[in-house]
């Protein structure tokens, strides 16, 4: 076909006969949210999937060092009790039916395997300390572990990490493995009323009002510390204001912004390992 001869744009408006599209009404476009409950058993069911997702998530991230490593959700009912992977299960396998719920003395009261003593240790009195969370998530992930091994903070050298912005803290001690309450009290006083806590030469942890957004704090923190490391090693870091990290961390560091960002890494891991979920498969929503 010569030039001559290829169509021509079509002059002047369109035809009546083809309009052009109608925006579609925001109240037909899907957003999702976090979900509420009618009963408590729906609610405990929503949290041990969610527990479980992150940690084959946590798994597939590379978090785990041998047996270290928990998340926990509280119970909806018994609210000093709380979900946690058992000791000596990878986060690659479980699934929702390996979950143990402990009491606040350590007890488990429900399944089938021993608890982690550390988990106990440090979660029961940040659950204890901080009634607003459900979640609590610790791993000793790699660049988590090279920056508490500075004893330094974040910095807001980067828009994801401004939501950690005057929000963490670092427990600039390390006494050995925590196994008794006392220094669980400890970490939980030094997280005060943070979403993270840097422990020095340990690892990371932190905190949310859902499974979906205590695990996303953690995995977008790993990265931060990942991202500062590097930065550090080319160069000067060039942080952003004072007033423009508060600004984004106002923008971005509440929990449902957390728990939107996580959705989709929740969806990969449901939709890839769907025996995460146990014999009794997913609840319907």
């Amino acid at each position: 076909m010569s030039a001559t001869d290829a169509p021509r744009p079509q002059d002047g408006p369109p035809s009546a006969e083809r309009s052009a599209p109608r925006p579609v009404s925001p109240t037909d476009l899907s957003f999702a949210l976090p979900p509420t409950f009618e009963t408590v058993e729906r609610e405990r069911r929503h949290r041990k999937e969610r527990l479980t997702a992150a940690l084959r998530l946590f798994g597939r991230f590379g978090f785990e060092e041998g047996v270290a490593g928990h998340i926990t959700a509280r119970d909806p009912e018994f609210v000093d009790h709380f979900w946690v992977n058992p000791f000596g299960m990878s986060f690659k396998h479980i699934t929702v039916d390996d979950l143990i719920l402990v009491n606040h003395e350590g007890q488990v009261v429900e399944g089938r395997f021993h608890v982690n003593q550390a988990a106990f240790a440090i979660h029961s009195q940040i659950h204890a300390a901080r009634p607003d969370v459900v979640a609590a998530a610790h791993s000793h992930s790699t660049h988590g572990r090279a920056l508490s091994a500075l004893g330094i903070r974040l910095e807001p050298i980067t828009q994801d990490v401004c939501p950690f912005y005057e929000d963490h803290e670092l427990f600039d001690d390390y006494a050995g493995v925590v196994l008794d309450a006392e220094e669980g009290r400890r970490i939980a006083k030094t997280l005060g009323s943070h979403k993270a806590l840097i422990l020095r030469n340990h690892g990371l942890l932190t905190v949310g009002r859902s499974v979906d957004a205590a695990a996303w704090w953690f995995i977008t923190m790993e990265r931060s510390c990942q991202v500062q490391l590097l930065a550090q090693a080319a160069g000067e870091l060039r942080p952003i204001s004072p007033e423009n990290a508060r600004l984004t961390r106002d923008q971005l560091g509440n929990d449902t912004v957390a728990w939107i960002n996580y959705k989709p890494l929740y969806d990969v891991i449901s939709r890839s390992e769907p025996d995460l979920f146990g014999v009794d498969g997913p609840m319907t929503i």
